[in-house]
């Protein structure tokens, strides 16, 4: 099999994705997986728990493409309908297989949870089917040829999807008669919209080489840009390329991969022997929770405090009623004064501390919705800004809580230039 001539496609089963009540985010890791070894996915379908539709568009499919990937419908209840579906396909009877039951079992067994009828419906695969494990979940994966075209169902569950990619690509790469030397580097920056890095690269580097692929994905807080190559040959060129974006975008890159602001706030701390704490009320803990997601976070980050309402700001943290009432809670004086009081209270280094008008209510002619005042830094050092996000609530709090984070970050880098973002939204 020769990974660059495959034809891929994607099937992708539920009346929850039909709705919108599940949004498919499994169709975008299986493409960045594949893309690893150079593969494209040529073609996506989305199709209801329908057993007619699914098994025409399924036999339609495997009639065009080499590799059909199945995402959905392995569960335990009476609309996961994929192993019945790929027997009427193929003509063969569904059959409790031995090793699913066996990984059934176990799986129970672990949880101390009695194997169920509705469980065991798991267990029931088309005849001659080849088992794919699930490091995690209950319904194990499974595969079949279909004419010409190799079948691969895998559960619609992110995490467990995202385990069993693993085993796939390993087999995939495995079976490549040539490998290609496809190699992506990402790196990660917040506080730049990809229009505009897409202008700043035009105007800035007009010699960008063929050989190297870049491309973008945009999210909320962070943006992606990646540089693929496929030879170990146009290694040096993708080097001048990553040099030259970082003379372009400078402090704006946290870091490659999957860094985080959050991983890298929690990083400097950690190489400084300091620690951090915040104080928030508009983003309602967010900026916590992105701290505590990381493991580890506990050698740096001891402790938070939400105070959404004035007295719990003056009660915990310490503000001046007087300022508050004088002021307002979303005002200068009472966000340094909640970054002072979080740092007394916990004997933290550091501290991020925020207080604005998510909406879509609340606003004033003075400081409408989306005004926001950030304080960021030590208790000998301390910052603080006025920016305004006219975005909806929960956009607002999302880009608040980064912009705290990086703030932060580049006190710990001792960067003393203002983000670009600071020009667009600065009050």
């Amino acid at each position: 099999m020769a990974d660059h001539e495959l034809k891929v496609q994607l099937l992708l089963t539920g009346n929850e994705i039909m709705s919108g009540d599940t949004v498919d985010s499994n169709s975008a890791l299986i493409a960045r997986r594949l893309a690893e070894l150079a593969i494209t996915v040529h073609r996506k379908v989305t199709v209801g728990d329908d057993i007619e539709l699914l098994q025409a568009e399924l036999a339609a499919m495997a009639d065009d493409a080499d590799l059909l990937i199945v995402n959905g419908g392995l569960g335990p209840t009476i609309d996961d309908l994929t192993a019945e579906v790929l027997a009427r396909v193929t003509g063969v009877d569904t059959e409790e297989h031995p090793r699913a039951l066996a990984h059934l079992q176990d799986w129970c067994g672990r949880r101390r949870l009695t194997l169920n009828a509705a469980n065991r419906k798991q267990a029931m695969l088309p005849a001659g089917a080849d088992i794919i494990d699930n490091p995690i979940g209950s319904a194990v994966g499974f595969e079949m040829m279909v004419g010409k075209c190799r079948v691969i169902c895998t559960p619609g569950v992110p995490g467990e999807l995202a385990a069993m990619l693993d085993i796939i690509i390993a087999d995939l790469a495995r079976r490549t008669e040539r490998p290609l030397e496809r190699s992506i580097l990402r790196l990660q920056t917040f506080g730049l919209g990809e229009s505009t890095a897409q202008q700043m690269i035009s105007d800035g580097i007009g010699d960008w080489p063929g050989e190297v692929e870049l491309g973008f994905r945009a999210g909320a807080p962070q943006m992606e840009i990646k540089l693929s190559i496929n030879s170990a040959g146009a290694m040096a060129a993708r080097q001048r390329c990553r040099e030259q974006l970082e003379q372009l975008f400078g402090d704006h890159i946290i870091g490659e991969g999957d860094m985080t602001l959050a991983a890298r706030v929690l990083d400097l701390l950690r190489e400084r022997g300091a620690t951090l704490t915040t104080a928030e009320s508009c983003t309602g803990g967010l900026i916590a929770s992105m701290l505590t997601r990381i493991p580890g976070s506990s050698d740096s980050f001891h402790a938070g405090f939400v105070t959404y309402a004035n007295s719990i700001k003056h009660a915990v943290l310490g503000v001046d009623e007087q300022v508050l009432a004088r002021e307002g809670a979303v005002s200068e004086p009472v966000v340094r004064q909640m970054a002072l009081g979080a740092m007394e209270r916990s004997g933290a280094d550091y501290a991020i501390a925020v207080s604005g008008i998510a909406g879509p209510d609340g606003g004033t002619p003075d400081k409408p919705v989306g005004t926001v005042w950030l304080a960021w830094g030590s208790r000998d050092e301390l910052h603080s800004c006025c920016l305004r996000w006219p975005v909806e609530r929960t956009l607002f709090q999302t880009m608040v809580a980064a912009a705290g984070l990086d703030m932060i970050r580049r006190v710990l880098l001792g960067l003393d230039t203002e983000p670009r973002y600071f020009s667009q939204r600065r009050v």
